[in-house]
């Protein structure tokens, strides 16, 4: 059953202690400012990394999306073991997000962007449900050299695309040797 060993492989590096050490989900949501009543949208949620903490900062809703129904599943236990009633599970693809439009005021997306091929369409479908002056927030490994994996975006790379969507790039932010952060603004 490699499909099982491969899924428990995930699971285990989402919740991995180095992970969290290399950068935690608390240092970003510290870099992002959340207000209480924001609504975020966690887009490649996985198993929460990002979600339960978020979930904890605002009343507002935190929508969990994710195209991996198991992974969803995690998200809604530990929600239950946390008493947390603000999340919201959403099993979605990328053709059409299931969150309403102008409806978010952060978008979280964590080593996911790079494996979307094309990402122009994408990107246009989180402006639209991002609110006017809301936050795209991007987080990625940078490329050292070629893997067989899906191929990563360098941060230029990514900054590019971001603009040419119709983002500000406010910041970008290097939180270790292997990670970049690109915090981007709906542009008008």
């Amino acid at each position: 059953m490699p499909h099982g060993n491969a899924h428990k492989g995930k699971v285990s590096y989402l919740e991995s202690p180095e992970r969290k050490k290399e950068f935690s989900p608390e240092q970003l949501l510290d870099l992002i400012r959340l207000r209480e009543s924001d609504n975020v949208l966690d887009f490649g949620a996985g198993t929460g990394y990002f979600t339960i903490p978020a979930a904890k900062r605002v009343k507002g809703n935190v929508y969990a999306m994710d195209i991996d129904a198991s992974m969803l599943g995690i998200i809604i236990e530990k929600s239950r073991k946390e008493q947390l009633e603000n999340i919201v599970p959403v099993e979605g693809s990328i053709e059409a997000l299931p969150v309403s439009e102008s409806s978010i005021d952060v978008v979280i997306a964590s080593l996911v962007l790079h494996e979307i091929q094309p990402l122009a369409p994408l990107l246009q479908q989180l402006k639209k449900v991002l609110k006017k002056d809301g936050y795209l927030i991007c987080l990625e490994l940078e490329p050292k050299g070629s893997s067989g994996k899906a191929p990563r975006i360098t941060s230029e790379g990514m900054k590019l695309a971001m603009k040419e969507a119709g983002f500000h790039v406010k910041e970008i932010i290097f939180p270790s040797e292997a990670l970049y952060l690109l915090v981007t603004q709906k542009a008008e």
